[in-house]
């Protein structure tokens, strides 16, 4: 065991095997229903229990990592982000194992937000072992817990109605009925034998049938029965959940007490996790509401890596906003740094070095490399892909990089093109001009100005550092008692056609020298 481990994923597997023991196999559990995309905020959940695996997994322990679909759930509200909804109207009230896929792709509308995330989890080093819920209950695989609920029918209603202002009456069963007939939950208990038989009606066909627990997948659990139930049934050592379930009186609290009373097992170790935003919108991502960001659409911006840096590096309880304005580029500025500490390519003391580098460690998709990969600071390949117009070969074109390097950079880069042309901000974004563009109305000092430097470019740009530079375009606008900004805004105008733009040394050099002289060529 590590002695005081400083990352909290690493405080909490040591409190799980503090609380279980030692066991052959842990088990870590993450799931939510598929009725509706699934965002980013409900992405939390599922990384932070994949930190938590990775972290028993270092103590050298044998952890079963299971996510399930809750995909036999009622089809309660549409998205507003989904398509067809006259179409999907004619399914509310059913499961949504059985709504079709609005897109007409999939075999449902539940398995097509499921594939939407299983075919992203595995970019960002996530590989769960999937339970789907429907085929688990129309396998009849619960009936046993189904029947223990209704043994302890009396328990349940007493420990929910300490958390409800309405209470429940004996006329309540933890169990739920699809019509057999219609697929509707509308749907009431009449009776049950005491053992698996029980009797129902429905109250939208008026079909009425005795269904066996043993033999039918009509019926499930209620959510706060269901959930302790597959706590004794798979043996689950931790489950987090977010601070909504974590309320006093939420779903938490009284799962505690049916899983302990009802199923004799103990609760799961567990934490709170506290919601995600989007930076500039705020409030909670909903996906009943559409205002969803799924983490296919954040893995447009950030590399696999720094997604998982994001969270890997935030305590779960802590709210954070998900950022796409300009914090993009200090967010892969402070993943560098970080990757320079672990590698010793930049000096941190010895106490901070040792979090960072856990947080590197669990920031990658499977373990680190043993050399440090290249790094292409994120602004600057900004810069270099508004030169190139967003051909990222002409932005590898002469660097000397390994396949690995390459196919890293190369996907650096894309995200970077990504947030250029969605979300970076106007006065950031920038276009050389053409060489065939009109000159620019300059009067006489500014065209003596820049032929000065056309002519010092010519002749020693070879040899010229970002200070150098600098140091030579004051000097140039002092000779000919120009503004120093009046020349820099002569620069911008005649490069891009803005008044503003990057660090003009940086730029000028990173822009090159075939490019640079091509475009003031016109003014010598």
């Amino acid at each position: 065991m590590i002695e005081k481990p400083e990352h909290w994923a690493d405080q909490f597997a040591q409190a799980i095997i503090n609380k279980r023991g030692e066991k052959e196999q842990y088990v870590c559990a993450s799931g939510i229903t598929p009725s509706g995309t699934v965002h980013i905020g409900n992405f939390r959940e599922i990384i932070s229990v994949d930190l938590i695996v990775r972290a028993l997994r270092r103590y050298g322990k044998k952890v079963r990592f299971i996510y399930s679909w809750d995909d036999y759930d009622v089809f309660r509200k549409i998205p507003k982000n989904m398509p067809n909804q006259e179409m999907l109207q004619a399914y509310l009230r059913k499961p949504i194992i059985k709504t079709p896929d609005p897109f007409g792709q999939e075999s449902s509308y539940a398995r097509r937000n499921e594939k939407d995330v299983e075919k992203m989890l595995p970019l960002v080093g996530i590989v769960p072992e999937y339970i789907y819920q429907a085929e688990k209950y129309m396998n009849s695989d619960y009936a046993e817990g189904m029947k223990t609920a209704l043994e302890h029918k009396a328990v349940i209603i007493e420990i929910l109605n300490q958390h409800r202002q309405t209470p429940l009456d004996e006329s309540w069963w933890p169990i739920s009925v699809f019509c057999n007939k219609c697929d509707l939950d509308t749907t009431q208990i009449k009776s049950w034998d005491g053992n698996y038989s029980i009797d129902y009606a429905c109250t939208s066909c008026g079909n009425e049938e005795t269904l066996d627990l043993r033999k039918t997948g009509n019926v499930k659990l209620f959510w706060r029965v269901d959930w302790p139930m597959r706590w004794k049934y798979e043996g689950v050592d931790f489950e987090p959940a977010g601070k909504e379930h974590h309320s006093a009186g939420g779903s938490f609290d009284t799962a505690k007490e049916i899983v302990q009373r009802v199923y004799a097992q103990d609760e799961p170790n567990t934490f709170k996790y506290d919601f995600i935003s989007i930076k500039g919108q705020g409030g909670k991502i909903s996906s009943s509401l559409g205002n969803v960001l799924s983490l296919e659409d954040v893995l447009q911006i950030y590399q696999p890596q720094i997604v998982r840096y994001l969270f890997a590096g935030t305590r779960p309880n802590t709210e954070f906003a998900i950022s796409f304005d300009l914090d993009v580029i200090k967010i892969y500025e402070d993943y560098d740094r970080c990757e320079r500490f672990y590698y010793g390519a930049e000096e941190i003391s010895d106490k901070k070095k040792a979090k960072e580098a856990r947080n590197y460690e669990l920031s990658q998709i499977d373990v680190p490399a043993e050399k440090m990969p290249y790094q292409m600071a994120f602004r600057h390949l900004c810069n270099l892909l508004q030169i190139n117009d967003g051909n990222i070969e002409g932005v590898l074109e002469g660097l000397e990089l390994s396949d690995i390097d390459k196919k890293y950079v190369t996907q650096r880069a894309a995200c970077a093109w990504n947030w250029i042309e969605n979300y970076a901000p106007e006065d950031f974004k920038f276009r050389l001009r053409a060489v065939d563009a009109p000159e620019s109305d300059l009067n006489s000092k500014e065209r003596e100005a820049l032929q000065s430097l056309a002519h010092f470019l010519d002749q020693s740009f070879k040899q010229l550092d970002e200070k150098a530079l600098g140091e030579k375009i004051y000097e140039i606008a002092q000779s000919i008692e120009l503004d120093p900004k009046e020349f820099f805004r002569v620069c911008y105008e005649v490069l891009i056609g803005k008044e503003k733009g990057p660090r003009l040394a940086g730029f000028i050099l990173t822009i090159g020298q075939n490019k640079i002289m091509s475009i003031l060529g016109k003014y010598l």
